[in-house]
């Protein structure tokens, strides 16, 4: 891992933006953030600008672009190709987790692309399921611009502010002990992403268990 690490921070500045970028437009443009971490890119570029690298100004920028450019063609994909789409067979492994978005969109609207920006799958699907819902692109962009802005600033000065202590261990203790150090900070983030998905499965199968039992009739009316 962290020699992974390290060769990723290594790689030529311009490089670094088009990898963050491209990453990023992709798990939203593409419908696979639950495969393309955007938020890991983001992080990356942040750690890669406290390096001296590359500019953080122009990270943040990179990012918010990326993210909003590819919410508007994950929105595009689904006005015209959403019905299709959702009827793949391919989806329906996906599809408790798809009846989730598409709910809380209905219920949230504008509220649920800007919170949706924030939670891995909903920031993949949620452009895609607001254009196969027919709802209006300026209330979209509106919405959809604020949470590029929010999330993709915020993602990469925690990259940032993680590279300065990474830069400060390294120092002390040497770039081993860095490396085993950021390593360990991004599994410890990878496992509580797993945690808390293991987490929203198991209390939809709860709801979907307690619908299931009060669609059984009482005992004396059977």
């Amino acid at each position: 891992m962290g020699s992974l690490v390290e060769r990723i921070l290594a790689v030529n500045g311009a490089v670094v933006y088009a990898l963050v970028g491209l990453l990023v437009f992709a798990e939203d443009a593409l419908f696979v953030g639950f495969v393309l971490p955007g938020e890991t890119a983001a992080v990356l570029g942040g750690v890669d600008a406290s390096r001296g690298h590359i500019r953080v100004w122009i990270v943040i920028l990179v990012v918010v672009a990326a993210a909003i450019v590819g919410d508007t063609a994950g929105y595009e994909i689904g006005r015209h190709l959403g019905t299709r789409v959702l009827r793949w067979r391919r989806l329906d492994r996906l599809r408790g987790r798809l009846d989730t978005a598409q709910g809380f969109l209905a219920r949230r609207g504008g509220s649920a692309v800007f919170l949706g920006r924030f939670v891995a799958f909903f920031r993949a699907v949620m452009p895609f399921l607001a254009g196969a819902a027919r709802m209006p692109y300026r209330r979209f962009l509106a919405y959809n611009a604020a949470g590029g802005i929010c999330w993709g600033t915020g993602f990469v000065l925690l990259g940032y502010l993680a590279g300065n202590s990474y830069k400060a261990v390294e120092h002390a203790v040497g770039r081993g002990v860095a490396l085993a150090v950021l390593a360990v900070v991004l599994l410890v983030v990878a496992a509580w992403r797993l945690r808390r998905r293991r987490a929203e499965q198991a209390t939809r199968h709860r709801r979907s268990d307690a619908d299931g039992d009060t669609d059984q009739p009482p005992d004396d009316q059977r």
